[in-house]
């Protein structure tokens, strides 16, 4: 019999294959946030105060770097007269008020956090934002409180595209990656998450729309929308 794309399972085989885990570890931009346009819009401003055009090669390289490593990228690839930390400070300005008041979850996001929590899951972050963004995105919607660790790409040596923070996020938590699931948006943060021997789990994001047959490859399973997966609603979940 010819294996459905992981693309076409229905909702109780999707619950199957996540309830199962003891560790959860999720990606912020793009998966949690609906903030990947925002970093688009990003990039094209800072570089056209400059006299530049950002181009798809350039947001997809920089979107799985950390922070200072996208900005050291930005000054090498476009000869900048800056340096990497004066790039970051004009991003962080860019950037700061709007994760700060203006950034959403992705619709379904909040109950399936909790959901896991009610459950008794542990609960990680492993994101290539700095604790800035991270602290005004989490307060902005009293979520902080649902994770039991937080790791940043900074951390690390290497970017998404290995394994390096999703293994730190796991130690973080306790559980051994064959006991957890990543959700990622991103192709190499999947394809990263997937050597470390991780089961991942595929987020739809609009930003990386052109990679989604490729992710579907690569991911154990995929989601369009939060609501593929069981849910409960907030309200319930304080009650219990």
């Amino acid at each position: 019999m010819t294996e459905r794309p992981k693309t076409h399972l229905s909702v109780s085989e999707r619950e199957a294959m996540t309830e199962k885990f003891l560790g959860y570890i999720f990606d912020l931009d793009g998966t949690l946030l609906d903030s990947m346009q925002l970093w688009l819009d990003i990039d094209r401003a800072f570089l056209r105060e400059l006299g530049f055009e950002a181009d798809d090669d350039y947001s997809q390289a920089v979107k799985s770097m950390g922070y200072e490593a996208a900005a050291q990228y930005t000054v090498d690839r476009y000869l900048l007269d800056l340096s990497a930390e004066e790039v970051m400070r004009r991003w962080q300005e860019m950037s700061f008020i709007a994760y700060d008041r203006h950034v959403d979850l992705k619709p379904g996001a909040l109950d399936y956090l909790h959901t896991l929590k009610t459950q008794g899951k542990r609960l990680g972050i492993a994101t290539a934002l700095n604790q800035t963004h991270i602290e005004a995105a989490l307060n902005r919607h009293a979520i902080k409180h649902l994770f039991d660790t937080i790791t940043m790409l900074s951390e690390v040596h290497r970017g998404k595209g290995h394994p390096d923070i999703y293994l730190l996020a796991a130690q973080r938590l306790g559980i051994h990656p064959s006991h957890c699931i990543v959700f990622e948006d991103i192709l190499s943060g999947i394809k990263g998450a997937k050597k470390g021997g991780f089961t991942v789990c595929g987020v739809f994001d609009a930003s990386s729309e052109k990679d989604w047959t490729e992710i579907g490859a690569y991911a154990d399973l995929t989601i369009r929308h939060w609501d593929e997966l069981r849910t409960i609603r907030s309200d319930e979940a304080d009650a219990r």
